[in-house]
């Protein structure tokens, strides 16, 4: 008797026993369960790390559509069209159309050849009117007793304003290509246009054309910016700023006839050389913001030795409009039919 209830006993701890082991299984794998399901509402810092790791692997096939590096970014444009179409609509999305302009502007495009670039150069901060980048200096002081002045870079392909030394305006260019590269030095503006046909084809129509070089038919107008030198020679321009320089420069004044010429228009300036096949110099400010920067000191070195040619064109314009417009004004005052005395 003893011995079966000893027995009895036994196969009870037994059972007791294996059912406090199953008992803590399943409260295991509930937790388990738990854990997953309130994964969905809260990543915890082992599974973002994971996400992390991962990313990097879906970066070959889904391309990020912006690299944070600080003071501009780089809003990274996939070779796929499809994908790119879909990049596209994201940043339409994010960014209202001046804005836009305004991201195209600094990588030297327009809306037709946004797709030239495999990376877009973008500001932190975007200002529409892209003062807060320029390349050039706020202040030229060499240029205080100048009125207006008209700069054009190679080497960062972008042009410049200035009104008595401060700056007024600046924006994207496309000068001549390698085989066709504008001409260097001081010049002056000539003759303007509103719509010029090109002596290269008939077919390139060049809105607000404003004339430079006479002889080699030399001028700012607008037409494409591929987001490089490409042009045979002048110097392509966005359609707003080839207005706006078309109202702002002054022309040359002609002798009656046209056969010389009695005052020069508005000084420019077109210096430095673009570095064929390298890396494209607004793409530098990724990691330097102030990489194209032009000092005043480079300015000015520039500017000096033509200064006192632009001061004295500049005196010699004022004096002969101000010559012509005496004139007009004697002329307006005669009477229509004056009456003469009979001899």
């Amino acid at each position: 008797m003893n011995i079966s209830v000893k027995k009895s006993f036994l196969y009870s701890c037994i059972i007791a026993l294996f059912l406090i082991s199953c008992k803590k299984e399943i409260e295991k794998i509930n937790d388990t369960l738990k854990d997953t399901s309130s994964s969905t509402s809260e990543t915890p810092a082992v599974k973002q790390d994971s996400i992390k790791k991962d990313s990097v692997v879906m970066k070959e096939s889904v391309p990020p559509t912006m690299q944070e590096t600080g003071f501009y970014n780089a809003f990274i444009l996939p070779k796929d069209k499809k994908m790119r179409d879909s990049i596209y609509s994201e940043f339409s999305k994010k960014y209202s159309e001046r804005e836009r302009y305004a991201i195209l502007a600094l990588n030297r495009l327009d809306s037709k050849n946004k797709w030239n670039a495999d990376t877009l150069v973008v500001p932190a901060k975007i200002d529409t009117t892209l003062m807060s980048y320029s390349p050039f200096p706020m202040q030229m002081d060499v240029l205080s007793g100048v009125k207006k002045f008209v700069i054009f870079s190679y080497p960062i392909q972008a042009y410049g304003v200035y009104s008595n030394g401060s700056l007024v305006k600046w924006g994207p260019t496309s000068m001549g290509k390698k085989a066709a590269q504008t001409t260097r030095g001081l010049t002056f503006a000539n003759w303007k246009k509103k719509l010029s046909t090109s002596t290269v084809s008939s077919e390139w129509k060049l809105p607000y054309n404003f004339n430079i070089f006479n002889t080699g038919g030399i001028g700012w107008h607008q037409y494409d910016l591929p987001g490089y030198p490409a042009s045979h020679s002048c110097l392509r321009l966005l359609m707003k700023d080839a207005q706006w320089l078309y109202g702002y420069a002054d022309t040359w004044v002609l002798n009656p006839g046209g056969a010389t010429t009695k005052a020069k228009g508005t000084a420019v300036m077109v210096f430095g050389d673009y570095k064929w096949g390298g890396r494209k110099p607004w793409r530098k400010l990724l990691n330097d913001p102030n990489s194209n920067n032009i000092s005043v000191e480079e300015m000015s070195k520039l500017i000096e030795p033509n200064i006192e040619k632009i001061l004295k064109e500049q005196a010699n314009r004022e004096k002969v409009v101000d010559s012509m417009k005496m004139a007009k004004a004697q002329i307006e005052q005669m009477p229509e039919n004056p009456k003469t005395l009979a001899p």
